[in-house]
């Protein structure tokens, strides 16, 4: 299994999310870095265990964006039983 670990204390905007995502996850260069293209891409990801650091920290840095993003995690990890998620 695959452990890939993020800190959300490390991101104060969405490009900065997407590029920490898509270099943890090694998605392509054509990965479009929207909340849709990462559920699809989170559903589709091999066994892996993603860990998200300070996980509040998205709401209070990105706001809205923040909770629709800890959302499509949570919905990316129910519908793939190969991605366990773990907000600390």
């Amino acid at each position: 299994m695959r452990e890939v670990l993020l800190d959300a204390e490390l991101f104060y905007t969405r490009a900065q999310v997407h590029d920490a995502l898509a270099q943890a996850f090694g998605f392509s260069a054509d990965y479009g870095r929207t909340l849709d293209a990462l559920y699809d891409l989170l559903c589709l990801c091999p066994s892996t265990r993603l860990t998200l650091r300070h996980a509040e920290l998205l709401v209070d840095t990105l706001g809205n964006y923040g909770e629709l993003l800890l959302r499509v995690m949570a919905g990316a990890a129910s519908e793939n039983p190969e991605l366990m998620l773990n907000f600390e």
